[in-house]
Order: structure tokens, then C-alpha cells, then sequence
């Protein structure tokens, strides 16, 4: 309040954020909002703390948001650390016994508590589990192809234990949220005949969100999302835009698979999907709370 009573600038700027927000809190109550956390926003002190705020006004404000994060630097460090070899092809790590283990121990271990403890110290009750948990997430062993350089012949590349989902268990998540708790999944998931796997983040992302039919599946990256051949940002695309930008080379590069996980996640059951710049603060509730948006939207029709 001001000397004469009256509120101040901030107070009354705050009030209409909150007042401007309420149709879409309107919109999305009781909705599960799934969330890939990884890239700068993840490695950013500042912005993970942000981030942590952010799930944890979802859940105090009546959604259920579910997060998926990564954790590849840390891996890196650890590998690098113990002294165990990794290789890296058409984007994933090439995980063999020995680097499976210490996958294992730093995302279900250390970042996944990390994760859990940002959304905890903001006010909310987060809980750290794997795809391993309550049979979460089921993956088969994942086999890339690739061709020769010089002969062209196409060979088939064994990446060890790196798993493809292609089976959830939507009830543990059903029973965490239910329960007033927000899962943090760390993407680790048991095989068919007992074997553990390294997966995607991205992947594991999406396979939940089409599984439970999630309202959105909001992908943290660091870039602003889709561009077009202007270096424009698009700000929505149908699954039948998004496969035309995929095959005239308007989306390409590392690009290419974040749209290839937004559009299965749409075609098994989400409402959408979002690519959104996580280096943004408050991503997440621009893209939820506010008309604009902050990234491209993908839908199926």
C-alpha cells in the first residue's frame, strides 16, 4: 500500500495477472499436465527453482502435473568420474552394463531427488520414481540403422541397453496424483525378461502422456520452438503440418525427433503438445495461463 492507502503499481499489476489467468485455470482444473524437464532450464540454478515454483502452483491451483526429466550432463560427469567409456549415435548413448549401472544411479538417484526436492521446497509433495517402479514403463530394446558413408549399406547398430517404451502402467500415476503427490519419473525403465534400460527422456514423455490422454505434453527445450523458413516462430501446427514440415525440410535437425515425440503423443491419446523454450522463465505458465503462448502447439486434427 502506498502512504494514502491506495496499492501500489506491483500489487495492482499482480491482481490482474492473477484475474487475466482465471479462465484458463477454468480450463485445465483437474486436468494431468505432463512435462519434459531437461536442457538449460535444468542446468540453470536460477531457472530450476523457477521451475520447482511453477509444478508446484499447478498442483496448488487443481491440475496434476507429471514431470519426466533428463539428466545427461550429470551422466556425462559420473561416466567421466569413474572412468567408464560412452559413445553416442544419431543422438543416444551407447549404454553397456557397466554404463548402465551408473545411468541408473544418477537419474533414479541424485537428479531425480534433486528434481523432486525444487517441486517440495516450493510448497508442494513431489515423489521420485523411475519406469522401473510399479512396472511405470516397459521398454524393449531400442536398434538404430544406419548407413555406411562409403558403401551405403545399411547396417543395424546395437546401443546395449537402450529401451524404446512401449508399455505403460498408468495406475501408479493415477494413485501418486490422486493422492495430492506429483511423480517425477526418472526415464529408467525395466524390460520384458527383467533387464534394465536407458530411455529417452523425450520418449518416455510422450508415451505417458498419450497413455493417460494428458490435456498437454509440455516439452522443455532450449529453443523458442518451430521456426520457419523466416527463422519465425509458428506458434501451432496439425500433426498433418508437422509431418509436411518434417518432409520439405522446414523442421529438421535435432528438431525433427521433439516433433516426432509431440506428434505420437497426440496420435496415442494427448490433446496436444507444446514445444516450449524452457530458458524462458515460467515457461510453463506462460504457455498454460496466458493467450499467446510460448512455443509451437501441435494437435492432432
Amino acid at each position: 500500500m502506498t502512504d494514502q492507502g491506495l496499492p501500489t503499481a506491483d500489487a495492482l499489476q499482480q491482481a490482474a495477472t492473477l484475474a487475466g489467468a482465471l479462465p484458463f485455470l477454468r480450463r485445465y482444473a483437474g486436468d494431468t499436465i505432463v512435462v519434459k524437464y531437461g536442457g538449460h532450464a535444468m542446468g540453470d540454478p536460477e531457472l530450476a527453482q523457477t521451475f520447482g515454483k511453477d509444478i508446484a502452483l499447478l498442483k496448488l491451483v487443481g491440475i496434476n502435473p507429471v514431470v519426466v526429466h533428463g539428466g545427461g550432463p550429470q551422466i556425462n560427469q559420473m561416466l567421466e568420474r569413474l572412468q567408464v567409456k560412452s559413445s553416442f549415435v544419431d543422438g543416444f548413448r551407447v549404454t553397456d552394463a557397466a554404463a548402465i549401472d551408473v545411468v541408473e544411479m544418477v537419474l533414479c538417484g541424485s537428479v531425480n531427488k534433486q528434481v523432486a526436492t525444487l517441486i517440495n521446497e516450493a510448497g508442494a509433495l513431489a515423489v521420485g520414481v523411475s519406469g522401473k517402479d510399479g512396472g511405470l514403463v516397459k521398454a524393449s530394446k531400442l536398434m538404430r540403422k544406419v548407413k555406411d558413408p562409403v558403401t551405403g549399406i545399411e547396417q543395424t547398430l546395437d546401443l546395449g541397453f537402450v529401451g524404446d517404451p512401449d508399455e505403460i502402467n498408468p495406475q501408479v500415476l493415477y494413485a501418486l496424483s490422486g493422492s495430492g503427490l506429483i511423480p517425477v519419473i526418472a526415464p529408467v525403465a525395466g524390460g520384458h525378461n527383467g533387464e534394465t534400460f536407458n530411455v529417452n527422456a523425450d520418449s518416455v514423455a510422450g508415451a505417458i502422456a498419450g497413455a493417460i490422454h494428458a490435456s498437454r505434453l509440455l516439452m522443455l527445450t532450449d529453443v523458442p520452438g518451430v521456426l520457419d523458413q523466416n527463422g519465425k516462430l509458428i506458434s501451432e501446427l496439425t500433426a498433418e503440418e508437422a509431418r509436411k514440415g518434417i518432409a520439405s525440410g522446414m523442421i529438421s535437425g535435432g528438431m525433427i525427433p521433439k516433433v516426432e515425440t509431440c506428434l505420437q503423443a497426440v496420435q496415442a491419446g494427448a490433446k496436444a503438445a507444446v514445444i516450449v523454450n524452457g530458458r524462458v522463465p515460467h515457461a510453463c505458465l506462460l504457455e498454460l495461463f496466458t493467450r499467446a503462448g510460448s512455443g509451437t502447439l501441435i494437435r492432432a486434427h
